[in-house]
């Protein structure tokens, strides 16, 4: 049996045809389920394919993917925000598992190497073989089933000697023993086999039972059950500030032109809380700074918005929502269906003595078309303690209490009141709560 194995080389197209060519390649891949259902995944890599073929591969930098591709400005901080580090790492992964199930017969490939933003093109067959005088034998090809198509493998062939020494030991092995011998032998073989395979299925079904029957999902789980459920990345994204001694808590909102925001020791501990439960489900999160992100980051993924005040996309987002933050400057929580109820801190006091108020929201958002939490207060402290209230199996299991029914599906919103002493953040006690 003879068998020729030939490589896929980098391949440098050099006439429109051969350009052509790659571009076709490229609408089937971006057309592909790994790729449709996404705007940021496609937006790179045609971007970069097009500009490789342009012989514009200079252009292809990280910071020059970011306000190109995802709208960043011009003077945004790379080591801050990975979008185009997380993206390009999708859609090397989504290229790699589009040509293992789906383009195994394409004469073309586009691969991104690790490290590097610049395509490769691959041409030429991945493997020929020429089964030879074994073609008709009935080990030569396997089909396996894999649920969506039957793939077919095929063994690694014997070298010639290897080959005579197996037949000659299957042989000598065969003269040994009688038939009769052979047969009763096979059948105790498997018998005991069988008894073996029924054994360990019976154990490890046990344990599975046993598992699942020790574990009860807790009120946690059930409310952040549709982010996790939905996709395996969530992002996060944080209000940022700037200094502002003049203001009532001391910083003002951070605009698209401010290079380094910064958050308090409060929305940092949220980021905390959030980020240690969201890790136990083996989901990936994304960190994302509020006054830098577009909408469209906000379309992809599942999203938890921490703060308010300080967060434009909370703000905007809660505006369909029964309780919203009023705007600049009265800075209050509202009532929507109670026009006369509102909730703010008593600015007579110090900020680091007055009460805080907060919100906890569930919702589908009709805008990103994706499950959002908010965790957001009026001020630093209620944001701290929106996220303790949410993260905590104590303070989940009252507010399931409170709705009087399973909420794993439901909008929901709680409004909060916050103790403050000292600045520092006290427990969260529940005024009001709408499900829906």
């Amino acid at each position: 049996m003879n068998r020729e194995t030939s490589t896929r080389e980098v391949w440098q197209p050099q006439t429109p045809q051969e350009r052509e060519a790659i571009l076709r390649e490229l609408h089937e891949v971006i057309a592909s389920p790994y790729f449709c259902n996404s705007k940021r995944y496609p937006a790179l890599l045609q971007y970069i394919v097009e500009n490789t073929l342009a012989g514009k591969s200079d252009r292809l930098k990280e910071r020059t993917l970011g306000i190109e591709v995802f709208d960043r400005p011009s003077t945004y901080y790379t080591n801050a925000e990975a979008v185009v580090r997380f993206t390009a790492g999708e859609v090397r992964k989504r290229l790699l598992l589009y040509y293992t199930e789906r383009g195994r017969n394409s004469g073309i490939r586009i691969s991104l190497p690790v490290g590097s933003y610049i395509p490769e093109f691959l041409h030429g067959p991945d493997e020929s073989d020429d089964i030879g005088d074994d073609a008709n034998s009935p080990a030569s090809h396997l089909s396996v089933d894999t649920g969506s198509e039957a793939r077919v493998l095929r063994p690694i062939p014997l070298v010639a000697l290897g080959k005579r020494t197996a037949q000659s030991a299957l042989t000598q092995d065969a003269s040994l023993s009688p038939p009769a011998t052979r047969t009763r032998t096979y059948v105790k073989s498997f018998l005991w086999l069988g008894l073996a395979g029924m054994l360990v299925i019976g154990f490890l079904a046990g344990m599975g039972w046993k598992s699942r029957s020790a574990y009860t999902p807790t009120a946690v789980d059930d409310f952040w059950m549709p982010l996790l459920h939905e996709q395996r990345t969530v992002v996060i994204c944080a209000g940022g500030v700037v200094f502002e001694k003049n203001n009532f808590s001391g910083v003002i909102t951070a605009g698209k032109d401010i290079v380094y925001p910064f958050v308090s020791m409060q929305t940092a501990s949220a980021v905390a809380q959030v980020s240690s439960t969201l890790a136990r489900s083996g989901v990936t999160m994304q960190l994302l700074s509020a006054p830098s992100t577009p909408l469209t980051d906000l379309r992809e993924h599942p999203v938890v918005l921490l703060g308010a005040y300080n967060n434009q996309w909370a703000m905007r987002l809660l505006q369909s929502q029964r309780f919203q933050f009023t705007p600049e400057p009265a800075q209050s929580i509202v009532d929507q269906m109670r026009p006369d109820a509102h909730w703010s801190r008593d600015k007579s006091l110090p900020y680091s003595s007055a009460d805080d108020y907060a919100l906890v929201a569930r919702f589908r958002d009709t805008t990103t078309g994706s499950w959002t939490v908010v965790l957001a207060g009026l001020g630093r402290n209620g944001t701290e303690a929106a996220a303790q209230f949410a993260t905590s199996p104590h303070y989940m299991q009252l507010l399931r209490d409170s709705v009087g029914r399973d909420f794993s599906n439901l909008n929901i919103e709680a409004l909060l009141k916050v103790n403050v002493v000292d600045g520092k953040t006290g427990a969260p006690s529940i005024l009001a709560v709408h499900a829906q």
